[in-house]
C-alpha cells in the first residue's frame, strides 16, 4: 500500500518581481500493495507532499545515530523494505551498500545488510566511498538498488540512509513513502526465506578503483593537470582516498587535507562547511586552486588563487557559460533552486540562455533535468549535477569540470569568477524546536511584509525549514548588503523567539 506524502512545511515569500515556490496541501489516495521495479521515474519537479512523513526527509532518513529513526532496528527494517521493493523477475537480486567514515556506520551498515539478506537478497558491501560513487556503481554493476549510510555534511554523531534506484537515481517521493508503508505491511513481514534462499553478504574489493577510473574519464583526454598546485580538503570523509588519487594521477601537485578519518572527525571544522582551512593553505602555499568536499563528497566549494571562496552559484555560472559556448547546455537552460542568487538569471539571459528553478534539494533539480532533457544544474550549497556524467551531485565531477575550463581557457580562477556578479544575499540558519507553518507566526509575518515593502521590486525574502535538520533558513536578497544582512537577522531572531 502507499501512504500519503508529507514534508516539513516551508514558505517562500517574494517581492513583486521575484518567483516563489510554496508547498501546498493535497492528498494522494492509498493504493493496493505492489512491488514495482526500483527505478526512479521521469517526472516534473514535484510539489512538496502534504503531510509530515515518519522517516524520509529531503535527502533520505537522517538523525542522531542510535536514536530513532537512526537505530539498528530501523536500518534492519528498511533493509527488508528495500529488498522487498526491488525484487523483480527471478534473478538473484543484489543491493549495494556503501557508507562514509562515521563511527556509527559500522552498526548501521551491518544492520541494513542483515535486513537485506533476511529477504533472500544479496548485500554487496563496499565500505567508505562517496555518495555519487554508490550511485555510479549501482548502475555500473547492474545492482537492483544502492544504499548509502551517511549524513552528508552533518556532524559525526548523526547518520542517515539514502537509497538509489537500480538506474543510479534517487527514489522519488512516492517510492520513499512506499518503503515507509512496507515497514508495517504484513505481507512483507511474513517473507522469511530459509535454507539456501537466505541472502549472502559480499565485500567488493575493487569498488574504489572502478570509481577512480570513471572520474578520470570525465576529464578531457587531451588535457592534464601537470604543474597545477591544488589543495583538496576531503572533510575526513568518504573521499579521503579517492579525491587525492584522481588529482595526482592526472598530474597535479596535491596538498591533501582532511584525509585522516577516525570516525569522529568527519566535517569537524573542515571540508565544504569550513573552507577556511583551504583558504589558509592556498594562501600559504601559493596554490592555484582549493577544493573543499563535504563528508560524502556530493558537494563542492572552491577557493580561488587569491584565497576567495567560490560557492555553488559561481560554479553554476561558470559551468553554464562554458557549456553554452560549445552547445552542451541542452535547451540553453540551467536548473537551479529557489535558493540560488537572482544574478544567475541575469547572467544566463545575457549569454542567451535561461534559468529554471525548483524547490530545494538536488533530487528535485535532477527530476526537473530528466523530465525536460536539461544537462546541467545544481544548488548554491555546491551540489552540482552534470547529468551526462553523473546521476546525482558529485563534488569530484564538478571539480574536474571546473579544472578543465581553467585549463582550456588558460585563465586563473580569480579572473574567471569576475564574470559573475551576485546580488547581495544573506542566509541565516536558526535552530527550531518545531516546524510550524510560517503563516502561523504573526511577528515573523509582520517583519517579512516590512522587508518586502522596503525592497520593493529589487529583491526577495524566503523562509523555509530544512528537510534534514531542525533548522529554519532565512534568505534575504536585495541591492544593499547591509540592509539584507540586518533584515535576515531580524527575521531569524523572530523565528527563534517563536520556535526556539
Amino acid at each position: 500500500m502507499r501512504t500519503p506524502k508529507g514534508r516539513s512545511m516551508s514558505r517562500v515569500t517574494k517581492s513583486p518581481r521575484s518567483r516563489s515556490v510554496v508547498p501546498r496541501p493535497g492528498a494522494r489516495p492509498p493504493r493496493a500493495a505492489a512491488r514495482p521495479a526500483l527505478v526512479a521515474r521521469h517526472e516534473t519537479t514535484p510539489a512538496a507532499p502534504p503531510r509530515e512523513r515518519r522517516l524520509f526527509g529531503t535527502d533520505g532518513v537522517r538523525g542522531v545515530a542510535n536514536v530513532f529513526p537512526m537505530t539498528s532496528e530501523t536500518a534492519l527494517a528498511l533493509g527488508r523494505a528495500v529488498a522487498y521493493q526491488c525484487r523483480r523477475g527471478d534473478h538473484r537480486h543484489r543491493i549495494l551498500i556503501g557508507k562514509d567514515t562515521r563511527l556509527s556506520g559500522y552498526m548501521l551498515e551491518m544492520a541494513f545488510a542483515s535486513g537485506v539478506c533476511s529477504m533472500g537478497v544479496d548485500a554487496m558491501v563496499i565500505g567508505p566511498l562517496p555518495t555519487p560513487a554508490i550511485a555510479f556503481l549501482t548502475r555500473d554493476m547492474r545492482c537492483d538498488a544502492g544504499v548509502v549510510i551517511s549524513a552528508s555534511h552533518n556532524p559525526f554523531e548523526d547518520n542517515g540512509i539514502k537509497i538509489f534506484a537500480r538506474d543510479g537515481f534517487k527514489l522519488p517521493d512516492e517510492q520513499e513513502l512506499e518503503l515507509e508503508a512496507y515497514l508495517d505491511d504484513e505481507q512483507v513481514g511474513k517473507m522469511r526465506p530459509t535454507k539456501g534462499n537466505v541472502g549472502k553478504a559480499f565485500r567488493i574489493e575493487d569498488a574504489q578503483g572502478r570509481y577512480i577510473v570513471a572520474l578520470k574519464s570525465v576529464y578531457p583526454s587531451e588535457l592534464d593537470l601537470e604543474g597545477l598546485r591544488i589543495v583538496v580538503d576531503c572533510a575526513n570523509g568518504a573521499a579521503y582516498k579517492v579525491a587525492p588519487t584522481v588529482l595526482r594521477e592526472l598530474g597535479a601537485h596535491v596538498t591533501a587535507l582532511g584525509v585522516e578519518p577516525d570516525g569522529r572527525n568527519i566535517n569537524r571544522k573542515c571540508g565544504a562547511l569550513y573552507p577556511e582551512g583551504v583558504q589558509a593553505a592556498v594562501k600559504r602555499l601559493g596554490a592555484d586552486v582549493g577544493l573543499a568536499l563535504d563528508g560524502d563528497a556530493d558537494r563542492l566549494i572552491v577557493v580561488d588563487d587569491l584565497g576567495q571562496v567560490v560557492d555553488g552559484d559561481f560554479l553554476l555560472a561558470i559551468g553554464a557559460e562554458d557549456m553554452l559556448r560549445d552547445g552542451r547546455l541542452r535547451h540553453k537552460t540551467l536548473v537551479a533552486t529557489v535558493m540560488s542568487n537572482l544574478a544567475l538569471d541575469k547572467r544566463l539571459r545575457d549569454l542567451g540562455g535561461k534559468v529554471v528553478r525548483t524547490q530545494v534539494g538536488d533530487r528535485y533539480v535532477v527530476e526537473s533535468m530528466r523530465a525536460h532533457g536539461y544537462s546541467f544544474g545544481g544548488e548554491q550549497s555546491g551540489h552540482l549535477v552534470y547529468l551526462d556524467h553523473a546521476t546525482t551531485g558529485d563534488g569530484m565531477v564538478a571539480a574536474l569540470k571546473l579544472l578543465a575550463v581553467l585549463r582550456r581557457q588558460g585563465v586563473r580562477l580569480s579572473e574567471l569568477r569576475q564574470t559573475f556578479k551576485p546580488f547581495p544575499q544573506a542566509l541565516v540558519n536558526v535552530v527550531v524546536k518545531e516546524k510550524r507553518p510560517v503563516e502561523e507566526l504573526p511577528e515573523v509575518q509582520k517583519l517579512i511584509r516590512q522587508v518586502e515593502k522596503t525592497l520593493g521590486g529589487d529583491g526577495r525574502v524566503m523562509v523555509r525549514f530544512s528537510g534534514t535538520e531542525a533548522k529554519a533558513r532565512v534568505l534575504v536578497e536585495g541591492p544593499e548588503k547591509a540592509h539584507v544582512s540586518s533584515a535576515a537577522k531580524s527575521i531569524a531572531d523572530a523565528i527563534g523567539r517563536a520556535l526556539g
